[in-house]
Formats: C-alpha cells, structure tokens, sequence
C-alpha cells in the first residue's frame, strides 16, 4: 500500500512540474529561448492568491483568478521589457537577462512582503480526503485536483495549438519565424501570447503546489522552477505532451527517492536520471532530432 501512495504522490507532485514544464516548451518551442524566470511568476502567483485570500478575505476562486491574470500581466511585462529588446542578440545574453529578471522578482518580494515564511490556506474545496482499502490508502482533494488540472491544461493546450487560428501561428512561428512574418503574422504578437499563457499555467501551478506544501517565501518558485525545466527536456522540450509525461515520471521519481533511498539524495538521483536519458536520447523522451540547416 505503501508503494501505491507513493505512485499517487508522485503523479500528484509530477502533475505540478508538468504544468509549470508546459510554460516552459512552449516559450522554448516559439521564442527558442529558457526563461528562468519562470520559477519565480509561480512564487508571485502564489503571493497574490495569498493577498487575496488572507487580506481580502475573498473566495478561493477570486484568488485563483487574481493570481492567474496577475501573472498573465506580468509574464506579457518580462516578455516587453527585458526579453523583446534583445529577440536578436546572442542566446547567452538572453540567458543572463532571465537570471537576472529571476533575482530581481525574488528581491522585490522580499521587500514587499518580507523573508518570513507564509503558511498558504489551500484552494481546494471538498468534504475531505478520499478513503480506499479500509483508510489504508487516503487520497487528498488537493492531489486528486492537481491530477485533473494537469490532464485538463494539456489537452486544451493541444487543441488549442491544433485548431485555433493563434495556435496555428504559434506553430507557424516555431517552425520558421521570418516566413511566418512573410504570411502575415504578426511574430512579436504571438510571443507575448505565448508569454502571457505560460505565465498564466505558472500562477495555476503555483496555487497548486502552495496548496499541498503550505509555505511560501521569496524563493518558493527557484527549485520547482529548475526541475519542471528538466522535465520539459527530460520529455522532450517542445513537445507538450513531451513535457507533461516528463513532469509525471519526474515527480515520481522523486517521490520513491525520497521515499525508499533518502530525501538528501532524491534531488541528486532526479538530475542523475535526466543525464542517463539525454546520453541515451538527446532530445528527450518525446522529442524530435531537428538538424540544423547551414
């Protein structure tokens, strides 16, 4: 029983990566470039749904919805400021540009709302935990959400990719940027939507996952941030089922690290993991070999 409740956790954990993993394969699938920032909207996603709850004494809804259009705001905000400016410089100077947006969110919300830890109320509503095999196996309202959550965004998120006329030139832009722009697409356009979207999935994620580890503080967003970017490769970046299977296996495999080897040694084996299966398949799990054109 014990190994089934370390399954559930896992996917649970996983489910939370994998959402966080979308923004990240989609910014990286259109604008080809990481935005390590991300992290770091979950945490202040995280900090509006707690004012709007805690200050405001609001519905958890409210809250969820604050955080979500907040993020959006803020996410379209990086993407103008700090990321348009240089759409035609060097990789490694975007590269620098995210961390540095990264430190600067964890720093203003130090100062805003300070360096001690605020215990986050859960979202989730419901008459409680699940109860299988006699109260052997209980199943959190918080889990079985973050499940259904995850399976729904990805699905939207093909479709809307597949049949959408936004979509359409999403895809259009990931393939060739300049013929997209010769077809009339405007390309600054559909990188802020795709900013906007993914910073909007990061506020979802974030009340998800304050909602099951209750703790938020400036840097809450940091580690989850790395390790869904290493679910979006572990998956294939790019791919957005890619990223969601990524997500899941990954939270899995560090649930049962915790679980069966040690909690000291769980963040080490999940990074050792992705090394094994980049040496194996460079692109990831469901992602595609491109070659470079020269």
């Amino acid at each position: 029983m014990d190994f089934l409740t370390n399954l559930i956790n896992g996917i649970s954990l996983g489910s939370i990566y994998a959402i966080i993993a979308l923004g990240y394969t989609m910014v990286y699938g259109i604008a080809k470039m990481l935005n390590f920032a991300h992290g770091d909207v979950i945490m202040v996603g995280g900090y509006i749904c707690f004012m709007t709850l805690n200050a405001l004494g609001l519905n958890p809804l409210i809250g969820i919805l604050a955080a979500v259009v907040g993020c959006t705001l803020l996410g379209i905000c990086i993407e103008r400021i700090a990321y348009k400016p240089l759409r035609q410089s060097p990789s490694l100077t975007v590269l620098i540009t995210a961390i540095g947006v990264s430190y600067l969110l964890q720093n203003l919300a130090l100062l805003i709302w300070g360096a001690n830890p605020k215990v986050f109320p859960s979202v989730v509503g419901g008459s409680g935990p699940i109860m299988l095999f006699d109260g052997q196996l209980v199943i959190s309202m918080e889990t079985i959400v973050t499940i259904v959550v995850c399976a729904v965004i990805m699905v939207a998120l093909v479709l809307f990719t597949s049949k959408t006329k936004m979509g359409k030139a999403m895809r259009a832009c990931s393939e060739d940027p300049g013929a997209a722009r010769l077809m009339g697409i405007n390309v600054d356009t559909t990188i802020s939507t795709t900013f906007a979207i993914g910073s909007g999935l990061a506020a979802i994620a974030g009340v998800l996952m304050m909602s099951a580890y209750p703790s938020l503080v400036p840097t809450t967003g940091s580690m989850p941030g790395i390790k869904a970017f290493t679910a979006a490769v572990f998956g294939g970046i790019g791919s957005i089922p890619g990223a969601v299977l990524g997500g899941v296996l990954l939270g899995i495999i560090e649930v049962f690290a915790k679980a069966y080897i040690g909690t000291q040694f769980a963040d080490a084996i999940v990074f050792a993991v992705l090394i094994v299966v980049l040496l194996i398949k460079p692109s990831g799990l469901l992602g595609k070999y491109v070659p470079e054109k020269v």
